[in-house]
């Protein structure tokens, strides 16, 4: 039987313990740090650029025994001495839909110069793999080289042929089904293909009302096809729902050593280095000389992605000079690396101005991208 404790006497039981002061505290601070790392471990919606390799075009791929010129022009062609660099320039990507970047990696990529934050949609559609994009890169810079050697042998004044082809067929369009990726189209409604733009023309002069009369070579056939036109819903005109490219016959072939490096950005460097190869005397004077943009055949440069990322890598390879299209000015103003000086671009011929001028180290006066 268990005799009552009288008043003023301890209960024989072992007496609950308060924490010591301060220990709760510190299991906050660990709880909140715990936390902090979770949520920065965690996946993000975006990815970071950063500068990538630089590849002189003037120069060669591989080393020693291996080594072969980046852009190669066949022996029976006559070609010049080079001197100085025409750098193009690349970028990496960290992160991918499948394989995305961190917080803790978006954060200390806000305070590096060097980096930008880009939304993760921006880079990679919805819906589009590691492997879908990687393809569409090297699509990208087949193309563009195909185009650059056409832009230095327009500039050279050069004779090629060009045929326009079916890159793409859009699904549910008039032309599923029809067209195929691949097709060179021969006449419409009649009438030699000559350019894109004549093919646009004759397709929205002939309306939506009948079907359009086709010809294309497939198979090394020519194939009698007809397209009704429908009106596309981007531009209000009618549109048969294709995706255009040129397919080039060049007087002799021109071959790059780049096979790891995907996109259209390299096409004005490109484009410089074969008329550098061709025409006699140094294009660059020995300047080191950077650039990016994409080119068409005619020689227009347009706007390229992740060009803070290669200026600074431009800089890090020690070109003084750096060709910029006139497209991304609003990119360029305020984030040029000490020590760059930026030449805006509009077209392959000003790149030759300007480059040529680089070389005659008359080079003052040369536009470069100023704040609107």
């Amino acid at each position: 039987m268990t005799q009552p404790v009288p008043p003023g006497i301890p209960h024989a039981r072992r007496a609950r313990r308060r924490p010591a002061p301060g220990t709760v505290g510190w299991v906050l601070l660990l709880l909140a740090i715990a936390g902090t790392v979770a949520i920065g471990l965690s996946p993000s919606p975006y990815v970071v650029e950063r500068p990538g390799p630089v590849y002189d075009v003037l120069g060669s791929s591989g080393s020693g025994a291996k080594a072969k010129p980046l852009i190669g022009i066949p022996s029976a062609e006559r070609t010049y001495p080079t001197t100085g660099s025409l750098d193009m320039l690349t970028v990496y990507v960290d992160g991918t839909p499948q394989s995305p970047v961190d917080w803790i990696g978006v954060a200390t990529s806000w305070f590096d110069p060097t980096r930008s934050v880009v939304p993760l949609d921006e880079v990679y559609p919805p819906g589009i793999t590691d492997d879908q994009a990687n393809q569409q890169d090297k699509v990208e810079m087949s193309t563009s080289q195909q185009d650059a050697t056409a832009a230095a042998l327009t500039a050279l004044g050069r004779d090629y042929t060009t045929t326009v082809v079916v890159a793409a067929v859009q699904k549910g369009s008039a032309a599923a089904g029809v067209l195929k990726p691949g097709d060179e189209l021969v006449s419409v409604g009649g009438a030699p293909v000559t350019d894109l733009a004549q093919l646009q023309s004759a397709i929205r002069d002939h309306g939506t009302t009948a079907p359009l009369a086709l010809v294309v070579k497939r198979d090394g056939a020519d194939v009698p096809v007809e397209v009704t036109p429908r009106v596309s819903a981007d531009s209000g005109k009618p549109a048969i729902g294709i995706y255009t490219g040129a397919r080039y016959t060049f007087p002799f072939d021109v071959t790059f050593q780049l096979a790891d490096v995907g996109g259209p950005s390299a096409g004005m460097m490109l484009a410089l280095g074969i008329y550098d190869k061709l025409t006699p005397g140094s294009l660059t004077g020995g300047a080191h000389i950077a650039g990016t943009g994409e080119i068409s055949a005619a020689g227009e440069v347009g706007a390229i992605g992740g060009i803070r990322q290669k200026m600074y890598g431009a800089r890090n390879a020690g070109a003084d000079w750096f060709l910029a299209p006139a497209s991304n000015c609003d990119e360029v103003v305020g984030h040029v690396p000490a020590g760059l000086r930026v030449v805006k671009v509009t077209t392959l011929r000003e790149a030759l101005r300007d480059v040529t001028a680089i070389a005659a180290k008359d080079a003052a006066d040369l536009p470069t991208c100023t704040s609107r």
